[in-house]
């Protein structure tokens, strides 16, 4: 099977020759950026970001994902309590003098509480509490959390502690931390809405939200802060406005200040400068992928949803997509079976991929239809062959 990509043109949204230019994209102090937007993931800024780096708290994003995830499939509920465990004081509590909820040691602590511990006040005692609760041990969470990043397509990032702290073998990208946001966004509006409250209270003690653009930066309501001295500052951030939500990772920024600044001059140009256009119509057909043995040679893919791009406000430029995907395809091929992948691109930079699917089903084709397509893509492979010898 050989991998093949048909190219379209999009001709909407092709650049005119006197088009005006862009606003050049901002610069900016973080090593490591992201900007996407979040209903589609279409990438409006990025720097270095499928570097590997240390992810400090914003690892949490993954345990807290796991956790969503376990709730979702019925498996635990909120009310559901937890031991704060020696090992969950110990290492998470308030004698370890990192971020923590104070929460008592052998109390029971409620899943609910133990998630706002975490997404409000970064409670390394409650990622542990929670992981122990749910796997039995933080071994056992941490394969979890490795096996859903996988399921959520993240192929470079390898987490081996719940809480974030330092690791050398534990690296995420910013690509990924912004794909795990937006799962997050997208799949659980009703847990993401905690991200965004500003204190949480718990053994009497009452702490602020450590996230720097809520209250500074229109529309912001999250997500997560990190720090430790390899990671240096770091966030994945997101904010609405008019319907449209961003999502932004910057890391290694020196202190804290910067991180808000940096933040808050990134997000603002996204806004700014970029809007939404449609590219398909939902189920539109977006092109035809060769079948290898079927009753018919090729199947009309879709993508289903809309697809829309986020491109610059008031200016003409150069898009193009294709459709990647091994093939020929083997029948039988169901309908809605995925296919491969419509990649987009701005100029030379891929700024959106999203799954495609065929929008019928193809049977098992006649013995003479398979004995054809058999003999042509043995020709084909010969011909590879010689040219590689080449």
């Amino acid at each position: 099977m050989r991998r093949h990509g048909l190219a379209m043109a999009l001709a909407g949204l092709m650049a005119a020759s006197i088009a005006p230019a862009a606003a050049a994209p901002p610069q900016t102090s973080a090593p490591h950026a992201i900007l996407v937007e979040a209903e589609t993931g279409s990438v409006l800024y990025e720097k270095q970001a499928d570097d590997l780096v240390a992810p400090a708290s914003l690892a949490k994003l993954m345990t807290v994902s796991v956790v969503f995830d376990q709730i979702e499939l019925g498996n635990i509920k909120l009310d559901d309590t937890y031991l704060i465990s020696e090992n969950a004081w110990r290492k998470g509590g308030a004698m370890s003098h990192g971020s923590t909820m104070y929460a008592v040691l052998n109390s029971k602590v409620r899943v609910e509480d133990l998630l706002k511990g975490i997404l409000i006040q970064s409670a390394n005692d409650g990622c542990i509490a929670l992981a122990e609760g749910v796997a039995g041990n933080e071994a056992s969470f941490v394969r979890m959390m490795n096996d859903r990043a996988r399921e959520l397509g993240l192929t470079k990032s390898t987490f081996t502690n719940v809480d974030g702290l330092p690791d050398p073998k534990m690296r995420v990208t910013p690509r990924e931390l912004a794909m795990i946001a937006r799962h997050i966004v997208n799949t659980y509006p009703e847990f993401y809405k905690w991200f965004g409250e500003r204190e949480f209270t718990w053994n009497k003690i009452r702490q602020q939200n450590r996230n720097p653009i809520l209250g500074t930066v229109e529309g912001a309501d999250g997500l997560k802060t990190g720090f430790t001295n390899e990671a240096g500052y770091n966030l994945v951030g997101s904010a609405t406005r008019n319907g449209l939500r961003l999502i932004l990772v910057i890391t290694g920024l020196k202190n804290a200040k910067d991180r808000g600044d940096e933040a808050k001059k990134l997000i603002d140009y996204g806004f700014r400068e970029f809007e939404a256009r449609p590219l398909f119509a939902e189920n539109q057909t977006i092109a035809e992928a060769k079948v290898y043995g079927g009753a018919q040679g090729k199947v009309p893919v879709t993508a289903g949803a809309q697809i829309k791009l986020m491109v610059p406000r008031n200016v003409s430029e150069r898009i193009s997509a294709k459709m990647v995907y091994s093939g020929p395809v083997r029948a039988p091929i169901r309908e809605g079976q995925e296919i491969g992948k419509l990649q987009v691109m701005r100029g030379e930079a891929k700024v959106l991929e999203v799954p495609v699917q065929a929008t019928e089903a193809v049977e098992v084709g006649s013995v003479t239809q398979r004995a054809f397509d058999a003999a042509a893509e043995l020709v084909v492979n010969v011909f590879r062959s010689a040219a590689k010898r080449l």
